[in-house]
């Protein structure tokens, strides 16, 4: 596994915003999806293209666009959709799946309760979208199944990380598969129940309001 911590003036001062409790609701999205750009431009760095021959207006070259089978990105609902028009405008060719998950606050273990997901996705690299790297089990449990069935590898975009999430990944899948996480911004820690500290707050309810 590997973790890459965007360390740029552009992406810290963005982050600081959203993590304002006095930023308001439209402000905190067009906040996420700017800085879903600015940190897909380096998750998609090991993307895989092919050589190809283009004519300029002067003469021929030689140049390169994104291999086949096309990525995936998948968003992990809710939080992740509002990743999901900034992933997009760096990929706009890319397939979109989707996948459900929600957390169980008492036990804090995620389950599946919706999953959009083509059916071969074998050798494809998938970029999946997740805001919040806390306790790390939906994140692991949303690339386990993206791996058993058959991505190539996995990148997963995070606004912010937990230590513990972090190492929850890592021991999970160690080097025995090609796993990276990018985010913005490394925490402190987890609080007793286990919500990212200092964090953002909830970034479903702060995109799209409280659900009930």
């Amino acid at each position: 596994m590997k973790t890459l911590i965007i360390d740029h003036p552009l992406v810290s001062a963005k982050l600081t915003t959203l993590r304002d409790k006095n930023t308001d609701t439209p402000t905190f999205r067009k906040l996420v999806e700017e800085l879903v750009t600015l940190l897909s431009y380096e998750a998609t760095r090991h993307l895989i293209v092919k050589e190809t021959e283009v004519e300029t207006p002067i003469t021929k070259t030689k140049g390169f666009v994104i291999a086949k089978p096309k990525p995936l990105v998948v968003p992990i609902l809710r939080a992740g959709l509002g990743m999901l028009d900034g992933m997009m405008r760096i990929l706009p060719n890319a397939e979109v799946g989707f996948l459900g998950m929600v957390r169980n606050e008492q036990t804090l273990q995620p389950s599946t309760y919706a999953e959009r997901i083509p059916g071969e996705i074998k050798n494809r690299q998938v970029f999946v979208l997740d805001p919040m790297l806390a306790t790390g089990g939906t994140l692991v449990a949303a690339i386990k199944l993206l791996i058993d069935r058959g991505a190539k590898d996995v990148v997963a975009i995070c606004l912010i990380a937990a230590p513990e999430g972090l190492k929850k990944v890592e021991s999970t899948f160690g080097n025995d598969v090609n796993v990276t996480v990018v985010c913005a911004g490394l925490d402190e820690k987890l609080n007793e129940v286990g919500y990212i500290v200092p964090g953002l707050g909830d970034a479903g309810d702060r995109l799209y309001g409280t659900a009930d």
